[in-house]
């Protein structure tokens, strides 16, 4: 299994769970994350997609640069607003995981490619 696919699996599974322990444990999540229902169905939604996606190479690339983006832009928009304009808190802990985490999947998904054509 290559490198995207692995990595679309691991952060696939964890945003899943996460995602749906969210609904389960109040918020803060682990005392850490603040999270409401949108942003639980969210966190499922990026879980679902990245497994679903890491089921080929070329699919896991794609999957691991979009929603690494997606997760690194919304990182970006904790700082301008980290109460997500009244939908989902995107501020304070949360800022550094979206951050962290898309950028090693936007990354993933470039890196994956550039070996490919090496």
């Amino acid at each position: 299994m290559g490198m995207a696919r692995t990595v679309a699996v691991v952060f696939g599974a964890i945003y899943l769970v996460l995602g749906l322990i969210g609904f389960v444990l109040a918020s803060p999540l682990f005392g850490l994350f603040e999270v409401n229902g949108l942003h639980n169905v969210v966190h499922v939604v990026f879980g679902a997609v990245l497994l679903y996606g890491s089921m080929s190479t070329e699919s896991a690339i794609t999957t691991t640069r979009w929603v690494g983006a997606l997760l690194f832009l919304f990182g970006l928009l904790g700082f301008a607003s980290p109460d997500g304009w009244g939908f989902m808190p995107l501020g304070g802990n949360d800022i550094w995981l979206h951050l962290s985490s898309g950028a090693i999947l936007f990354a993933t998904g470039v890196f994956e490619v550039a070996d490919e054509l090496a």
